[in-house]
């Protein structure tokens, strides 16, 4: 999917959500006419300032204050396409049992409150809760490491609109204090032209490790010049993992970190992954953590691994979502035992994308201990 058609895509879909939020919610509202007017005329508002979201986030260069503006509506008419939903199942069940019609009044009534009320206070428990980053502090068992090691990952930053410098500041902060031994970017960390994100990617270069810092290529790289974010981010002496591995840590105690493309690569035509390719160069007889994008890319691994980090999913950044993920990823968020030989963890990301928003899926750092199997 080419970004013009995913654009469109997109902005289809969210305008089916207003059609039905129109339908099977305001017009069913005890509600003067006015009152309902003027529900429907905030929704085209809306649905107006999501076109003009995606017009910012890859096509005109628009100040963060009318970025922020313009996605919030993203979370919006999500989360009131959630309650209409709610609202719609109940009144189907309301208009079904056995009560008198003033009986029935009074629970549609409560309904039209409840559901509207539900809305705003989602709305807002999502932006405040998008500012929060948790430290997310997790201990892996690896069959052969003769040796711990800390290890932070973080993932899905989305440079862009109102994920800037201070917001990468704040995540370089927490992440140094934590004295990790390597850090690793899990993939979509720029989400904007990269001559853009300069002062962001600027940021970066204050993370500290003992071992480094390593990157790898989400999916929305793809749609912003792969090849010259990959150039800027080795510029910055992040060391970009292109199909291959390297030895971390002490001289027979350390392991293999491995990195690929991401499987966005195999729509594009370029830049796709190739697992063979990335653990041939690997010392056998040491335990190999590989970085893929995508938890699905999970799949394409057979053997030779022990540990996959990904990210991609957000946890489903806004809850409900989470349902959605769940049909195109097999692992959503935390560590998973997905073979015996193979464990995964999947980052529920630091920053977002779309609106500035996160419920029930907070935005996290992850402090993992790599530890020997016991």
């Amino acid at each position: 999917m080419n970004l013009l058609l995913f654009s469109f895509t997109f902005i289809f879909v969210f305008a089916l959500l207003n059609i039905y939020i129109s339908k099977r919610l305001i017009k069913k509202l005890d509600l003067k006419k006015a009152l309902k007017d003027g529900f429907n005329i905030f929704l085209i508002i809306n649905f107006l300032g999501i076109i003009g979201y995606m017009l910012g986030r890859y096509y005109i260069n628009i100040p963060s204050w009318l970025y922020f503006l313009l996605s919030v509506p993203i979370g919006i008419i999500f989360l009131l396409f959630c309650a209409t939903l709610f609202y719609d199942i109940s009144l189907f069940i309301l208009f079904r049992l056995p009560l008198s019609r003033s009986r029935r009044d009074f629970f549609k009534r409560s309904f039209d409150i409840s559901t509207l009320g539900a809305a705003l206070v989602l709305n807002v428990k999502g932006m405040v809760e998008a500012r929060k980053i948790e430290i997310e502090k997790v201990e892996v068992q690896i069959n052969h490491l003769k040796s711990p090691y800390k290890l932070n990952q973080l993932s899905d930053l989305h440079i862009g609109g109102v994920v800037g410098e201070s917001f990468i500041r704040e995540v370089v902060e927490k992440s140094n204090a934590m004295n990790p031994d390597l850090v690793v970017i899990t993939g979509d960390l720029v989400d904007i032209d990269v001559k853009s994100a300069a002062l962001a990617l600027d940021a970066l270069k204050n993370l500290h490790s003992r071992y480094g810092i390593y990157y790898i290529v989400g999916n929305h790289e793809y749609f912003h010049g792969i090849e010259k974010i990959i150039e800027a981010l080795k510029l910055r002496g992040i060391r970009v993992l292109e199909n291959e591995s390297l030895y971390i840590g002490k001289k027979d105690a350390g392991f293999n970190l491995a990195g690929v493309y991401d499987l966005f690569g195999y729509r594009m035509g370029s830049y796709e992954p190739n697992l063979s390719q990335a653990l041939a160069q690997k010392v056998t007889e040491s335990p190999t953590v590989l970085l893929a994008h995508q938890p699905k890319f999970i799949y394409e691994v057979k053997s030779g691994v022990d540990l996959m980090l990904s990210g991609h999913t957000h946890g489903g950044q806004i809850y409900p979502f989470r349902f959605l993920v769940a049909l195109n990823q097999p692992y959503i968020s935390g560590l998973h035992q997905h073979t015996k030989e193979l464990q995964i963890y999947v980052s529920k990301g630091t920053g977002f994308w779309g609106p500035p928003m996160r419920l029930g899926a907070s935005s996290e750092i992850t402090c993992m201990t790599l530890v020997p199997t016991k």
